[in-house]
């Protein structure tokens, strides 16, 4: 093994809290006591993403998305508003396409911007974590719904166009209710 990989592996160890490195007499290479956060993570990337895992990643994501959307809501920036019309209009091309597969990670993109607002890292990494969890298994998952395919694609990039505008006019009680809407716990793998 290459020393770069060694101290790229021992980076990404140290990082991910597995190993703590003591320089000096004594010193060396330890396992490091985990943090409750540090259980927490390798909780979730422990999941093997099982049908019910994934059911169970995507309502508890969506459990998180009244809050992330309030954060959101409460910390955006004009900056950070233009770069989720950016994923809204890649929402839109997609649409257009008809790309179901294109519009999936474009909305997921959004999703993932609008964590990176909030000011909580928590939230912003118990989400995070949870969108890719669903991002990676549940990616070819089609929603069940009524409407053709083509149709439910635009009636979801419209919804997350008014999302995004009620945050821009920090209308909470609009954006809450927009929210609700947008809960896709009844349908597995839908955004």
């Amino acid at each position: 093994m290459s020393v770069g990989t060694f101290n790229e592996t021992l980076r990404l160890l140290q990082t991910r809290g597995v190993v703590t490195v003591q320089r000096g007499p004594g010193g060396g290479l330890f396992a490091a006591e985990q943090t409750p956060m540090t259980r927490l993570a390798h909780s979730v990337l422990a999941l093997d993403a099982s049908e019910g895992d994934v059911a169970q990643a995507l309502r508890i994501r969506n459990a998180l998305e009244p809050l992330l959307w309030q954060d959101a809501l409460w910390h955006a920036s004009p900056a950070d508003v233009r770069d989720l019309r950016a994923c809204l209009e890649g929402m839109a091309a997609a649409a257009t396409a008809g790309d179901a597969d294109e519009f999936v990670l474009a909305n997921w993109r959004l999703h993932a911007r609008v964590a990176d607002i909030t000011p909580n890292s928590l939230l912003c990494s118990l989400y995070v974590a949870l969108l890719e969890l669903v991002e990676r298994h549940a990616r070819a998952v089609r929603p069940q719904v009524d409407v053709p395919l083509a149709q439910h694609i635009r009636d979801r990039w419209r919804l997350h166009g008014a999302m995004v505008d009620a945050l821009d006019k920090r209308d909470e009680a609009t954006l809450l209710r927009l929210v609700a809407e947008h809960d896709t716990t009844t349908v597995v793998g839908e955004e």
